[in-house]
């Protein structure tokens, strides 16, 4: 991935996001033309056209008003991935948004398919990759199981340099609990990103990375947190 990465806590295609993701189309280089964004609802693909419907109008919607040429692909399951109609689009895009849902079904979803492939090669010449919860999650070199307590966990793409991705980081409830006990688990040299909701964590490859948005940002070894507030470049070395 040559262009900026952003890991959402949660918000995504929110007014209170504005600010971040005028950040990330003024990033892209468009040739003069509207940035082309596409919204993808992928996580959500169990949750039934409903819910699938409603982040693809809101992402259509929020891109819309901030002056990008939007729209939403339904891939939902692995045979729309793998579908060759929308290969056009994904590597023509300027910026890919993936919402929320099941980071595991994601995974699954999209690892070695067609979709993902064509998506990667826009990704190779400078579009952004925005991910939010399960599409931050994703990027990481695990997944854990909620279900199981993170008993289970699966390889994710591994790309961002940490062992898990964590967003929605301030909320409370059992999620704390499992964010204690996949740190309790951690060895020497893993890392855990923590993501507040409301904010982002922003970066390249091998370059700086800052936190933007209304909250924190959360780095964390097994003994040690550092955190992070908008605008405070981030340090994941």
């Amino acid at each position: 991935m040559n262009g900026l990465i952003a890991l959402v806590g949660a918000g995504e295609y929110l007014p209170v996001m504005e600010d971040v993701d005028r950040y990330l189309l003024d990033s892209v280089k468009a040739d003069g033309r509207p940035a082309r964004v596409v919204c993808l609802a992928t996580a959500a693909g169990q949750e039934g056209d409903e819910n699938v419907g409603r982040w693809s109008r809101m992402g259509i919607e929020h891109f819309s008003k901030l002056g990008a040429d939007a729209e939403a692909l339904p891939i939902i399951d692995r045979a729309s991935a793998d579908d060759p109609q929308y290969e056009p689009t994904l590597e023509a895009a300027n910026l890919i948004y993936f919402s929320g849902g099941n980071p595991i079904y994601l995974f699954e979803t999209m690892n070695g398919s067609r979709a993902w492939a064509a998506a990667q090669k826009a990704w190779s010449r400078g579009a952004v990759y925005a991910g939010c919860s399960a599409g931050a999650m994703v990027l990481a070199r695990r997944l854990p199981n909620f279900r199981n307590m993170g008993i289970g966990a699966i390889n994710g793409f591994g790309i961002v340099p940490a062992d898990y991705v964590m967003p929605h980081f301030d909320h409370a409830g059992p999620f704390k609990a499992l964010v204690s006990l996949l740190r309790t688990k951690m060895k020497d040299g893993q890392r855990m990103i923590g993501i507040d909701e409301n904010t982002a964590l922003i970066g390249k490859l091998g370059g700086e990375w800052k936190a933007m948005g209304a909250s924190k940002v959360h780095v964390m070894t097994r003994k040690q947190t550092r955190l992070y507030t908008s605008g405070e470049v981030v340090s994941l070395m």
